[in-house]
């Protein structure tokens, strides 16, 4: 009769405590491939999200942060065409690192963006490299445009393409002195019929938009509709925000 009972008492506690291993397997597989102190990542991050994915119909003058100042959620890394040998990108102390690129890295938000009536503005900064440490790829209409800081030597400033020409060929050409390890401030407006640019406040570029045709070249094709991106450059970027404006 004890026997029957010490087998009963050990049946019972079979059924009722999982094996170790197993609760520890489930465990792992509800993690996140964002733990960690500072992780870094070489794919995809995971697709988690800390706020709504679509501001397009967003009340006018809503800001969103499309950075979070402590993951890459929102976010995705491009990876095909020039950024198949990208380089690292982390989140460290508030800010993405990008790490240079074979030629290029870049960022790609998985949100749907406003086509027109919006402001996008970041924090830049190049860390290593002499070309652009900002390609900040975003749409007009149904078009696309890149803008780019730090291009063609490294202080070049331009659209790229507007009918066809690139940043260092068409009549937003302009040249910025970019220091090494400095932050810029950038605005960027697609609004009024307009595409205006601002860094540090200071205005560089105002192009009226009728009449005009928008694309990007091929390499930042990855990071449509908007992404930022470097090449051949290290970066860091911070305080990335988006906001809607009413529509004239």
């Amino acid at each position: 009769m004890l026997m029957l009972r010490i087998l009963s008492v050990a049946l019972l506690a079979a059924v009722l405590v999982p094996d170790r291993a197993d609760a520890v397997r489930g465990k792992r597989r509800r993690g996140c491939c964002c733990a960690g102190r500072v992780p870094v990542w070489r794919g995809r991050p995971c697709d988690r999200q800390t706020g709504p994915a679509n501001p397009a119909g967003a009340e006018a003058g809503a800001t969103q942060n499309l950075f979070d100042g402590k993951t890459l959620a929102g976010w995705n890394i491009a990876d095909k065409f020039s950024f198949a040998n990208h380089g690292d990108v982390r989140v460290r102390n508030g800010r993405i690192e990008l790490q240079a690129g074979s030629p290029a890295t870049g960022i790609v938000w998985t949100g749907q963006p406003p086509r027109n009536d919006y402001q996008l503005s970041l924090e830049a900064m190049r860390t290593d490299g002499s070309d652009f440490f900002c390609g900040l790829t975003f749409p007009v209409g149904e078009e696309y445009c890149s803008l780019i800081l730090g291009g063609w030597g490294g202080e070049l400033v331009g659209l790229s393409n507007v009918d066809a020409m690139s940043a260092n060929e068409n009549e937003t050409t302009a040249y910025e002195p970019f220091q090494q390890n400095r932050w810029y401030r950038v605005r960027l407006r697609v609004a009024t019929g307009r595409i205006e640019v601002w860094i540090d406040q200071r205005q560089v570029i105002q192009l009226e938009t009728a009449g005009r045709r928008f694309d990007v070249w091929w390499e930042q094709e990855p990071v449509r509709p908007l992404g930022i991106a470097t090449w051949h450059t290290a970066a860091a970027l911070r305080n990335i925000r988006l906001q809607r404006l009413a529509s004239p």
